[in-house]
């Protein structure tokens, strides 16, 4: 098996792509990006760490059990979308490997064996791997939301690229959801995340590894970075793949734009 890629995906809201919408078409390019992921891979994953925006621990923690429930962590969805299933299996091997890893490199990280798969994890897996037939084990943020620490804690995780990992980061390039939220109610014209979004393909596909991530460890100083992210927890996943991603460059894999706001996908490997 060759070295797993990691990549940085756009989520979705909600539970998005299984309700509908107006307009119909709102989320569809990013669903059907996620169901071409695979391919973009190109090979199948012996099991997926997934770091979800959607959960964030004092330090550093890991889902221990072998069989999570789902988490309903959405609100005011029509009621056929608490009903929703996706089956993965947990992954304590994983989980001890992880915990293993990250030690070794400093980092305090807790084993915690009740919390369930957020919707940063269900939601774009059901559309990219329905079948559910992968082990997932999620990953938290830790709630300072220190940029260079999820870039330390990332390279610390690299090894798992070889041994059929595949590591995903779940956010959203851009989510200043009061934005979006007033397009939609006012049937808005208006555009905006495009410098933010120029700014990180440029930082994120630099060739030099020292530059890339020094950008995303500042990544405050980009243009319009606040109206992107009011609060930084739907991009600090990129950090964390990144880190993983060591000397690879990365590469804008998709974009879209959603509500008037852009975003992208970014791959590494």
């Amino acid at each position: 098996m060759d070295k797993m890629p990691t990549v940085y995906i756009p989520h979705g809201g909600g539970p998005c792509f299984f309700m509908e919408w107006d307009p119909p078409e709102t989320w569809n390019s990013l669903e059907a990006y996620l169901r071409r992921l695979p391919d973009d891979i190109g090979q199948k994953p012996q099991s997926i760490l997934m770091i979800s925006a959607h959960w964030e621990g004092e330090d550093f923690q890991i889902q221990g059990q072998p069989a999570p429930e789902l988490l309903f962590d959405y609100y005011g969805f029509p009621d056929h979308t608490y009903e929703l299933t996706y089956p993965a299996a947990g992954s304590p091997t994983l989980a001890a490997r992880v915990s293993g890893l990250m030690a070794g490199a400093g980092h305090t990280v807790e084993t915690v064996m009740d919390r369930g798969f957020d919707h940063g994890m269900f939601v774009p897996l059901k559309v990219a791997w329905p079948e559910a037939n992968i082990p997932v084990v999620q990953l938290s943020l830790r709630a300072d939301l220190d940029p260079a620490a999820h870039i330390a804690m990332g390279e610390a995780l690299q090894p798992l690229r070889d041994e059929g990992v595949l590591i995903i980061g779940s956010g959203f390039s851009y989510h200043n959801m009061q934005a979006m939220g007033t397009f939609m109610r006012s049937g808005g014209k208006a555009r905006f995340g495009d410098d933010f979004n120029a700014w990180l393909v440029k930082a994120t596909t630099s060739p030099d590894q020292k530059v890339r991530n020094q950008s995303l460890v500042d990544w405050a100083s980009a243009p319009m970075a606040q109206d992107a992210h009011p609060r930084e927890e739907h991009l600090l996943p990129l950090h964390v793949v990144a880190g993983a991603a060591g000397p690879d460059q990365g590469r804008q894999t998709f974009e879209t734009r959603i509500m008037g706001s852009v975003s992208s996908a970014i791959q590494f490997g």
